[in-house]
């Protein structure tokens, strides 16, 4: 009896720390799972990646910048997982890069030369650009400047510079030639000419005084209180300015940029491009 009574002892305390074993392994688990999640948290890398803000690259006319900066901060306003960064310069030199390889998602040019080679060279969807934006050519003097009042004035011996774009990249820089070309103009001004990289340029070294005259669209003019618009260069002297605007199929966030693309096209973008001096042209 006493050896049945030690056995059955010894039954019980090896149920019990089996018992207690178990026991000691389901809270391990709970321990587990009670653990933060750390794609839920927002701390893990899923999260990240699923959080992240797709980036647009706009590669744009330099003339565009005042106005686009305005869109930009309207437009990440209401679309928080959009992130536009800008890439300004002369058209010409911006076709090249993206030409080259150079990363873009959209295009926003001063001249439709410019996005056509891209759409020659299949770097562009014909179907997705469209004339965005009309511009006007003007000439600007200093704000304090006076005595020029038509392209002919430009010859006159107090005015010692005359600034441009450099026609082969810079598309105001191009009209400004072939408008002073159609003048008569062009050669007899050439000891007086000062090139520049892009029309922002063109007005910097108007509003400082390193040049007595530059040609610059009536936006960029509306711009500055250091120089002022001297006269509009006849449009009959020079082809139409247009703004044409395009998807890079090399785009790797498509969506974005389309939704981008329709944007600049609704109203309330084109609302801000003509508060900065620019008009829509007719289709």
């Amino acid at each position: 009896m006493v050896k049945t009574g030690w056995i059955s002892l010894l039954v019980l305390l090896v149920v019990m720390a089996a018992s207690g074993c178990g026991a000691g392994g389901s809270a391990s688990k709970d321990n587990g799972s009670a653990a933060p999640d750390r794609t839920q948290s927002g701390t893990g890398e899923g999260a990240a990646d699923a959080g992240a803000a797709a980036e647009l690259t706009v590669s744009a006319a330099a003339s565009l910048t005042d106005a686009l900066n305005e869109i930009k901060a309207a437009y990440e306003a209401s679309h928080p997982d959009v992130k536009l960064v800008f890439n300004f310069g002369a058209s010409g030199t911006l076709q090249k890069q993206i030409s080259q390889g150079a990363p873009a998602d959209l295009f926003l040019s001063a001249s439709s030369k410019n996005m056509k080679s891209l759409v020659d060279e299949g770097l562009v969807d014909a179907a997705e650009q469209t004339n965005l934006l009309a511009g006007e050519l003007v000439v600007v003097v200093p704000a304090e400047g006076s005595g020029i009042t038509k392209l002919e004035d430009l010859q006159n011996p107090a005015v010692s510079k005359v600034a441009v774009g450099i026609p082969e990249s810079v598309p105001a820089g191009s009209y400004a030639r072939d408008a002073l070309t159609a003048a008569n103009l062009w050669d007899k001004l050439q000891l007086k000419t000062v090139q520049a990289k892009d029309v922002r340029q063109v007005l910097s070294y108007v509003e400082t005084g390193n040049a007595d005259a530059g040609f610059v669209y009536r936006t960029d003019a509306l711009a500055t209180d250091k120089a002022k618009i001297a006269f509009a260069v006849a449009p009959s002297l020079y082809k139409p300015i247009v703004y044409p605007a395009g998807i890079v199929k090399a785009t790797k966030n498509r969506d974005a940029a389309a939704a981008f693309y329709q944007y600049l096209q609704s109203e309330e973008s084109l609302d801000v491009f003509r508060k900065y001096g620019f008009s829509v042209p007719t289709q």
